[in-house]
């Protein structure tokens, strides 16, 4: 007699795991060839592991409720040396049972991974490590009850079907990262990665023009109280969207949601993240008629004590990352927007005059507008941007 054991199948072209609901039959049990042996079910479907032959139940590795990656040995049927034969096993030695799993938070010994070896050297990552893009439905439970999201395993190397992640490969990743010092993520980091998560699942593009600002500068000289760059750069979006909302808009199924007004929010930095207040109705108002009211925001945001009504609801949002120093970033909208315009740092660069036929200074910096590519195109966002910079070429009509 010989022992075959029995294998779990690729179910499927994008299945790379399963879950075993139910047994079908008990140890000593005699089995028919393409008789179903194990239930298991799938992300899309509950599938039979059948028997290749007839034979009988000779040892059972696989545990009702725990998932196994395809290729993984469920069990073993004693067939007869005739079977052996067709099937081309001959005297083969029993391979090392597997052990039972346990608790999913107990660590386990899981033989028979294949190790996934990157064709490339010195990654960050493994090649092939194509993270978590199929989650079975065992890996989806775990997933769910450690409050884990797909991007979190984005560089584990699976040892499943076609390199995906099984739930074995989730808990020795698990393991390895209890060697690590660990700190908790304050309520606001896990906020702004769910809402950059829940934003990063659509298309985003970004344009970039030059703006100078030396009209800008020399208005706001002349102010008294005196408006940020940034409002200024609020206020000249307000006006360009005002006259036209529809790039403002929400992609639905197959529908443009239109604002309704236009809310304008602001990046400001805080504590460990960033809040956003809104100005609402910032088309209806001058700009003098609003430095009052953004410094107020402002300086709720730093101290962390906005109220419900200042945040929220905006259709765009105005960063000024040229505060850190920095010439040019490419900012992600909000989940709920699809625009988002980033001011860099001012510097003094040539300009050719024609006039004079010589290079003058001038102060200029680089404005990115980045975008939900589902709504509008580059030609859209950049007549916006174009609209944004000749407003903030006359500051007076803002």
């Amino acid at each position: 007699m010989a022992l075959l054991p029995i294998i779990m199948p690729q179910l499927g072209e994008s299945i790379a795991e399963a879950t075993i609901v139910r047994i079908s039959f008990a140890l000593a049990d005699q089995i028919d060839a393409d008789t179903e042996i194990f239930e298991v079910e799938t992300n899309k479907a509950v599938m039979g592991v059948t028997a290749a032959c007839a034979g009988k139940l000779q040892e059972l590795t696989a545990v009702v409720g725990e998932s196994y990656p395809v290729g993984a040995t469920l069990g073993y049927l004693e067939i007869s040396e005739e079977d052996a034969d067709r099937l081309g096993i001959h005297d083969a030695p029993k391979p090392v049972a597997e052990k039972p799993k346990k608790n999913s938070s107990e660590k386990k010994s899981f033989p028979e991974k294949t190790k996934v070896e990157p064709t490339l050297r010195g990654l960050p990552v493994p090649a092939h490590a194509g993270g978590a893009s199929f989650l079975s439905p065992r890996m989806k439970a775990r997933m769910t009850e450690l409050g884990l999201h797909s991007a979190d395993l984005a560089g584990v190397a699976g040892s499943g079907a076609n390199g995906r992640v099984t739930i074995e490969d989730l808990e020795q990743f698990l393991e390895d990262l209890e060697r690590n010092e660990i700190t908790p993520a304050s309520s606001m980091r896990v906020a702004v990665a769910d809402a950059m998560r829940r934003s990063w699942t659509r298309p985003l593009a970004t344009v970039v023009l030059p703006i100078a600002l030396d009209a800008l500068l020399a208005h706001r000289k002349q102010q008294t109280p005196k408006a940020g760059p940034a409002l200024y750069v609020l206020r000249a979006l307000a006006v360009a969207l005002a006259e036209n909302s529809a790039v403002a808009g929400r992609l639905v199924g197959a529908r443009i949601i239109h604002p309704r007004s236009i809310d304008i929010g602001f990046a400001v930095e805080a504590a460990d993240g960033v809040l956003v207040p809104v100005i609402r109705n910032a088309d209806q108002f001058r700009l003098a008629e609003l430095v009052e009211r953004y410094n107020r925001l402002v300086e709720l945001a730093r101290a962390r004590r906005l109220a419900a009504s200042d945040t929220g609801g905006s259709i765009a949002t105005i960063t000024n990352y040229g505060v850190f120093g920095l010439t040019m970033a490419t900012p992600i909208p909000l989940p709920e927007q699809s625009l988002l315009l980033g001011m860099g740092v001012g510097q003094t660069v040539p300009s050719w005059d024609p006039a004079t036929k010589t290079f003058v200074p001038i102060t200029e910096a680089q404005f990115t507008l980045s975008f939900d590519h589902r709504v509008l195109d580059g030609g859209a966002a950049g007549r916006l941007l174009l609209r944004v910079k000749e407003l903030l070429g006359a500051p007076e009509q803002l």
